[in-house]
């Protein structure tokens, strides 16, 4: 019997050829566990969780240092995957070796890029991970709490780092472009005008316990308070100076990833990666023409069973500026989004069996994001550590968050749309930690998509003018296809990119501006929604036609979810054969 011997580092692994599947199986968990040890090792929050107080003190490590480090470990776990012969492994573990092989090949060819030169987007970035740590974080000792209090005072030092990169993106003209910056910079603006109490940042320590003496809570709030205060804050002050005299006026004038350097060849990778399939911006341009067409189909359909005479133009103009369309108030609206939520919940045991502990709340988006912020979100929840998930509502401009629409969002960002999926990827089980984590966007989107559809079966939408909300927001993924590909490799312009909504759905133009920013911060990103929803409705018609009466919503539903995210490819193959077992009788 032959033997290879694969090197990687002083690691030495013995693939024997034709060897044994679990001497194979063997090898591939050694080099999971590896892996995960990896991946531990650089996220300090992760540890932090697991109870590593020295963790709970760092930020990520970005320097240049790591981050080769850390790149040149990830080309080595991918050398070292691709010498297993994935079809000796058995069925639970080919999904594990599709995931991984995924998240690692897409690292290794995106590492080149360098895209942390420009590490934030429109409405999100390093310098707002400070109130989303904060917000997720529940103390229960007088350790975490000085843990948490170090964790402020080395956030300039994290700053700097990312100042570094960017500053190295200004050398090399590599940067954001200048039509994002205003949102940015009034963000960061925002944030170093807050008070030391207003930040947020102060509120794990006033979460503590009754069980802490009050002596140590004042301490420690205190504490907080003066670190906050002293240099936080000057911080975020110092982050608006650099944004203001050095990166806006060095900003990049086009639109589109393109004209950075290497940015055409950036984007063909950013392509394959958030849709993880092998295709090329002019096929993804082209299926989204094709579906803009077929859903203006559907919307005429609706106009007329809703009686109302006039164009589709006429139509759209109704329901941006007709009143009954708006709450008027940040409660009603937030309200009515928690009883379409409650409506969802209770048809839930209809269309799924497997139904997760983790429940998920109703709130409002933080005023210091909204102006820049989506309509809506879903901001994961953590059982271990108390944490609920969060459907959150922007209720900023309530002109602009017209009531025909929160329905699909409300399914889209809660159940069965985003919580549900993550909450039960949270909670897989005999599966290694990666998987449970993993997140892939065009499996992720695509199910929050698919669920809006769903949601028709369901009986969430009780008008015409729900369901033309739900056309709009389907449209609205349909034109992502054609504008992300338009700005990014064809060269459109900000005014042609929104005329694509603008002129094909009801969304609010205010919601417009904000999505086509996002798109031109965040390249390609927007093509994952569209890609899984139009495989995971293909499934579904495969499954209905080929096994008829013995088709079970719930089952297939189950099915999907039930190995967490994995790349389009796998999820086809992997409902392929499930369609062939229920059809030969289970």
């Amino acid at each position: 019997m032959r033997h290879r011997v694969l090197h990687a580092g002083t690691f030495l692994v013995f693939v024997l050829l034709g060897c044994a599947e679990p001497q194979v199986s063997a090898v591939f968990t050694e080099l999971i566990a590896e892996f995960e040890a990896h991946e531990l090792a650089h996220d300090p929050e992760r540890r932090a969780r697991d109870g590593d107080l020295d963790a709970a003190r760092l930020w990520p490590d970005i320097s240049p240092e790591a981050t080769a480090s850390k790149e040149e470990a990830e080309a080595t776990f991918l050398g070292r995957l691709r010498a297993i012969d994935r079809s000796t492994l058995p069925a639970g573990e080919q999904v594990s070796y599709d995931v991984l092989e995924y998240l690692l090949n897409f690292r290794v060819e995106l590492a080149p890029f360098q895209t942390q030169r420009a590490p934030f987007t429109n409405d999100s970035g390093f310098f707002s991970e400070p109130g989303r740590a904060a917000a997720s974080l529940r103390l229960t000792r007088v350790p975490e709490a000085e843990a948490w209090i170090d964790r402020l005072r080395a956030l300039p030092a994290y700053f700097e780092a990312h100042v570094a990169w960017m500053r190295r993106g200004i050398e090399e003209g590599y940067t954001q472009p200048g039509a994002i910056m205003d949102a940015v910079v009034g963000q960061v603006r925002a944030l170093a005008g807050f008070t030391p109490e207003d930040t947020g940042l102060v509120e794990p320590i006033d979460g503590l316990p009754p069980s802490i003496t009050s002596s140590e809570r004042e301490r420690l709030r205190h504490e907080a308070l003066t670190v906050v205060r002293d240099e936080v804050l000057p911080a975020y002050q110092a982050l608006l100076t650099f944004f203001e005299e050095e990166y806006v006026p060095s900003a990049r004038p086009d639109l589109g990833i393109s004209s950075a350097p290497g940015g055409r060849e950036l984007y063909r990778t950013l392509v394959r990666f958030h849709t993880t399939l092998d295709t090329t911006p002019q096929d993804v341009h082209d299926q989204g023409l094709a579906e803009v067409a077929r859903i203006r189909e559907e919307m005429d359909q609706v106009i007329q069973e809703t009686g109302f005479e006039g164009s589709f133009g006429e139509f759209l103009h109704f329901l941006r500026t007709d009143p009954q369309f708006y709450a008027e108030t940040e409660e009603e609206l937030l309200m009515r989004a928690a009883w379409i939520a409650k409506r969802a919940d209770d048809q839930m045991p209809r269309f799924f069996r497997n139904l997760p502990r983790l429940p998920y709340g109703v709130r409002p988006v933080p005023a210091s994001m909204a102006p820049t912020y989506t309509t809506g979100r879903y901001w994961r929840g953590d059982l271990e550590q108390g944490v609920a998930g969060g459907y959150m509502v922007n209720t900023y401009r309530l002109d602009q968050r017209p009531l025909y629409e929160l329905p699909s969002l409300t399914v889209h960002e809660g159940v069965p749309g985003h919580h549900h999926q993550v909450a039960v990827s949270q909670e897989l089980e005999n599966v290694p930690d990666f998987r449970r984590r993993a997140s892939i966007t065009a499996f992720g989107e695509g199910w929050g998509l698919y669920t809006e559809f769903l949601g028709v079966d369901m009986g969430i939408y009780e008008t015409p003018y729900e369901h033309f909300g739900r056309l709009t927001y389907e449209m609205w993924r349909a034109c992502r296809l054609v504008v992300d590909t338009g700005i990014h490799y064809l060269g459109w312009s900000r005014q042609e990119s929104e005329d694509c909504f603008l002129d094909n759905s009801a969304l609010a133009p205010h919601n417009i501006q904000t999505e086509v920013t996002r798109y031109i911060s965040w390249p390609g990103q927007a093509l994952a929604y569209k890609t899984g929803e139009l495989l995971i409705r293909e499934l579904r018609t495969r499954a209905e036609d080929r096994l008829g009466v013995d088709f079970d919503i719930r089952a297939f539903h189950d099915r999907i979810l039930d190995d967490g995210s994995m790349p389009l490819s796998a999820l086809n193959d992997k409902m392929e054969r499930w369609i062939q077992e229920q059809a030969q009788g289970g």
